[in-house]
């Protein structure tokens, strides 16, 4: 099973095909080669730092804090 995770893009570099994401405060670059249209503020799903697809920022944040809950709820385990 592969996962991938919601992020916000913080940059799309010059060339706009590349971007910075931040997922609590870790920033990486990423390929945008697969998604068209993206810029600073949108969130999109990363997995092997490809950008999937852009998703809205209520997904993305549901997703991160089921993420959240989930990690929570092994860590008291």
């Amino acid at each position: 099973m592969c996962l991938a995770i919601p992020a916000e893009v913080v940059a799309v570099h010059d060339d706009g095909e590349n971007a910075t994401i931040s997922l609590d405060g870790v920033k990486k670059d990423i390929s945008l080669a697969l998604v068209e249209g993206v810029k600073p503020g949108d969130y999109v799903l990363v997995h092997v730092g490809y950008a999937l697809n852009v998703v809205s920022r209520e997904e993305a944040e549901a997703t991160l804090a089921l993420m959240a809950e989930y990690e929570a709820t092994e860590a008291a385990q």
